[in-house]
Formats: structure tokens, sequence, C-alpha cells
């Protein structure tokens, strides 16, 4: 090939590359609370109803609260995931953080009653930490449980679907979306891309693993981080995120 051609393909796939890791970069700021200019239409509020064919909603956990009713005002969540027990019952709550998973697993492995259930509510955070505490959950035949007027977004649903039983009141709230798998996009484009493709494939047989359909994957992949899919009771049903039907 002439070095004049050879040149100018290598500089196209530079500048492509460079195009990528700079969407990469902006997606990356975006996720840390800094602006950026959208020419799509907004989504509606999270605190809108949602109905069939419209279930997408902007996703700011710190603005807006989902259109449900607790039974309990659960108040502020925590910032890192928390066990607590009170009148018998576990509860996990919180942001799901880094490092989550092995610290939790230690706390749910030597509680006294032992954990046989868990009742979750999280607008989600780190995808590993919820694949590995999901995999414990499964391993140690502990059920899950969303109550009504409260919500699992994000990574929270895949935390939800280790449980060995799992059960979702139809006033629940539930919703995915993409994830960047807590990495760095200030990497060379094809690395970010790669440690992303792979970190979908990984919940993808995850979700296998744990008898969840992986078509539930075409929501979160449709939807971008700063928006949440919410899916509807039937959906729960159908992808197989519970194990009980509501009486």
């Amino acid at each position: 090939m002439n070095p004049r051609a050879v040149a100018r393909t290598m500089m196209a796939v530079l500048i492509f590359q460079l195009g990528i890791g700079a969407l990469l970069v902006l997606g990356d700021i975006q996720g840390n609370g800094l602006p950026l200019p959208s020419f799509a239409p907004d989504a509606p509020r999270l605190s809108q109803p949602v109905r069939p064919g419209d279930q997408r909603r902007q996703f700011r956990p710190q603005e807006d609260n989902p259109q449900v009713q607790p039974v309990r005002d659960p108040g502020q969540l925590p910032d890192r995931l928390t066990l607590t027990f009170e009148d018998g019952t576990y509860r996990l709550e919180g942001m799901i953080a880094p490092g989550d998973a092995p610290r939790l697993i230690a706390q749910i492995d030597r509680s006294d009653p032992p954990v046989n259930e868990l009742i979750l509510q999280s607008p989600g955070g780190s995808v590993r930490d919820a694949l590995d505490l999901g995999r414990h959950l499964r391993a140690a035949s502990i059920a899950t449980r969303i109550l009504s007027g409260e919500y699992c977004y994000s990574a929270c649903p895949y935390l939800f679907s280790g449980g060995a039983k799992r059960f979702a009141s139809p006033s629940a709230s539930i919703g995915v979306h993409q994830h960047d798998f807590d990495k760095n996009t200030y990497l060379p484009a094809f690395i970010a891309i790669e440690d992303i493709q792979r970190g979908q494939g990984d919940v993808m047989a995850y979700l296998h693993d744990m008898g969840i359909n992986p078509l539930i994957m075409r929501h979160a992949l449709a939807t971008p981080a700063d928006e949440i899919y919410i899916l509807l009771p039937e959906q729960v049903e159908e992808y197989g995120l519970t194990t009980e039907t509501p009486s």
C-alpha cells in the first residue's frame, strides 16, 4: 500500500479512537455530576407515573423520588449498603459502593440470628459488588424481597436476582439502565470499550446462572445512565426476576 495511504488510514483510526475516548470521558464527567448539553428531549421526572411504553425516567436519586408510597419512610438511605435487623427482619439498604460485597458477606455470615431473607432498597451503585453479593446470597440460600412502595434501581436488581427465592410487591419500583462498571474512562478508547463489553458479558452470564432471562438487558443497554427504565409488574414476572407470584 502507498505510504501516504497507510498514513491516512492510521490517522483516521487514531481520530476515531480519540473521538470514542472523548465521548467516554464526557460520559464519565457527566456521571460525576457535571451537566453536559443534551439535544435529546428530556425524559419525564422519576416522580411521574409509569405507563406501558412510557417507562424511561430521569435518574437523579438525590433530587427525585419514585412514584411509590412506602409502608415505612426510610428517610435518607445510607451512602453505603447497610445491613440492619429490626423486628425480626433483616434489611439491606443504601448505595452499593465498591468494596461492599466482601464487607457485607462477612456481616451476613456472622449474623445471629442467621439471615434467611433480606429486604432490599437501593438506588444502585457498583455492579461488580452487586454480582458478588448476589452470588453469595444464592449459595447461602438467602431469599430477597422488595416491599410495597420501595425501590430497587440500577445494580440493585442484579443483587435482588441472587435471592434463592424472590418476591417483589406489584407496587415496588424496579429499574435498569446502562453501567460503566466502575472503570476509569481516562483510558485508551479500545481498552475502555473492551472493559465495558466484558462487564456486560459478565452480567449476562450472571443473569443466566441466576435463572433470569438475559433479555432484560435490552432495556438496560438502551437506557442512558442518567435515566432509568422502570419495569412493569408483568415484565418483572416475564423475565423471571420473581419466583413467587403475589396473592
